[in-house]
């Protein structure tokens, strides 16, 4: 423990000598849409390139556990802590910029509302599904994120990244192997820091009322009034989860606060006060229910991030 303690002490000294926010013990419940989450060692507010090609090595060479989050929004997080240090991508990383008359650069923090929004704002049309979505540009990459018929394949032109020993590179769209909540980054482990965005010339007005109407699909679908981390299933080839586990009769099927939505059955919500361990077992149950009942594999889309062995 003593070990640990003095790698992320010279890990906090780099990030301050950077001007990085540090926080020693923070609660990341308070970094998760799932509001679920225990303490970390060290969380970093990443604030630029420089801070992850120095960081991000040092880490690496010190042998300290890490791990990358943006808004928080497709994890679930272990209640009782993760060891190491936690760095965000977040709001201190958020840049946008037009390249051209159609093309954005942006930083892999830039939530994606704001995304969106500064998209209408220049009269660019393609990002409207994306609207809504609670996320990062880094995390809607990384996962191929999409909704009501697009995905960031659609309008990614390029990323520039990172490998975990400060390497950086550009990839174009053709190399970025994007299928469904998929790209090249879930496996690969570099980290995405940047992406161009092409997107078409649109009537402003058409483009707000097209992102006004998936808002209002969401609002009135989905269980948008609790913590949760969105979709809790991956479709399964073939069907949707949300109907196999209607099908199953699993709506508002609870482990303590944790429960399947009585709104939409693809989301698991914190009702309240849901724990990392009745989030896991509300899950298995409905995995398990599924697979007996209908022959269907489900698959978690958010990430688990635990120390322990699952």
């Amino acid at each position: 423990m003593m070990e640990l303690t003095g790698k992320i002490e010279q890990i906090t000294a780099e990030a301050e000598a950077l001007g990085c926010y540090t926080e020693k013990g923070a609660v990341l419940k308070d970094y998760t849409t799932f509001k679920i989450g225990g303490k970390c060692d060290l969380l970093v507010r990443l604030n630029g390139e420089e801070s992850f090609a120095r960081l991000i090595p040092l880490a690496e060479k010190l042998g300290v556990p890490y791990y990358i989050f943006g808004r928080g929004s497709n994890l679930i997080v272990d209640s009782d802590g993760i060891s190491g240090a936690i760095f965000v991508s977040g709001t201190d990383f958020s840049d946008i910029s037009l390249i051209d008359d159609t093309s954005i650069l942006c930083t892999a923090g830039t939530p994606l509302s704001r995304l969106c929004i500064f998209a209408l704002d220049n009269g660019l049309s393609g990002l409207e599904f994306a609207y809504g979505i609670p996320g990062t540009l880094g995390g809607a990459v990384y996962m191929n994120a999409g909704a009501y018929g697009g995905e960031m394949k659609d309008v990614v032109a390029s990323v520039r990244v990172m490998d975990r020993n400060g390497c950086i590179a550009e990839y174009p769209a053709d190399k970025l192997d994007f299928s469904y909540r998929h790209s090249r980054f879930t496996e690969s482990g570099e980290i995405i820091l940047s992406a161009v965005i092409r997107l078409k010339k649109g009537d402003k007005a058409q483009i707000k009322a097209q992102m006004d109407e998936l808002m209002e699909k969401r609002r009135s679908k989905q269980p948008l009034e609790y913590p949760s981390a969105g979709s809790t299933f991956k479709r399964p080839e073939g069907s949707y989860a949300s109907l196999l586990i209607e099908q199953c009769g699993l709506k508002g099927v609870h482990v303590g606060d944790a429960e399947v939505s009585v709104k939409h059955s693809g989301f698991v919500i914190n009702k309240g006060n849901a724990n990392f361990k009745q989030l896991m077992e509300l899950i298995d149950i409905v995995k398990k229910t599924v697979k007996g009942k209908t022959g269907y594999t489900l698959e978690c889309e958010p990430l688990i991030i635990t120390d322990k062995k699952l």
